[in-house]
């Protein structure tokens, strides 16, 4: 069964995006756990790039959703999966979009800068505030947690209609394993 693909361009924004979650979460339990030391500085520093670049990911792929809207569901999918997919994705977006948007609100609120990979500064979106960086360090962690369930589904439905249902859903964001039907 053949399922009308994503374009180059959607596939090479999620694969990046997922890297980039894959690597940073791991990265922020890591670090949360140190005590302050030059390696904590910098792995934070890291986490933080890593989570603007992940939030400039999630606006480029929505903007090229709006012009690129992704292909349709396979056909005959029941309507429960249809809603859930639709719900999964939605969720994954807007947590794309949270998660670090709540890193920079924490960080600007604890009072320690968020600079771009080390060259561009970014402006704080609130004023300092112990408490609520505290707060705002407990919603992060929250969301993140969030995301990685959200991740969870996303992934587990792929390997289903991978392994279960044989209906090409997973070729479409991974064409090699697009079967040639010439």
């Amino acid at each position: 069964m053949s399922a009308a693909r994503y374009t180059r361009t959607a596939v090479a924004l999620h694969w990046l995006t997922a890297l980039l979650i894959f690597g940073n979460f791991p990265l922020g339990l890591y670090m949360a756990d140190l005590h302050l030391s030059p390696l904590k500085l910098r792995l934070v520093s890291y986490h933080k790039w890593i989570g603007v670049s992940v939030l400039l990911l999630a606006v480029l792929r929505l903007l090229w959703r709006l012009r690129y809207p992704p292909p349709p569901l396979v056909a005959g999918m029941p309507r429960w999966q249809e809603i859930a997919a639709h719900a999964t994705h939605h969720a994954l977006y807007l947590l794309l979009l949270v998660v670090p948007l709540s890193g920079w609100l924490m960080s600007s609120a604890l009072g320690v800068p968020v600079v771009w990979f080390g060259v561009l500064p970014l402006p704080d979106l609130i004023g300092k505030n112990k408490e609520l960086g505290e707060a705002l360090k407990v919603v992060h962690m929250g969301l993140n947690y969030a995301l990685l369930a959200g991740v969870a589904v996303h992934v587990a439905g792929a390997v289903k209609h991978q392994i279960v249902d044989r209906d090409g859903t997973l070729a479409r964001m991974l064409p090699f394993l697009a079967k040639d039907e010439t």
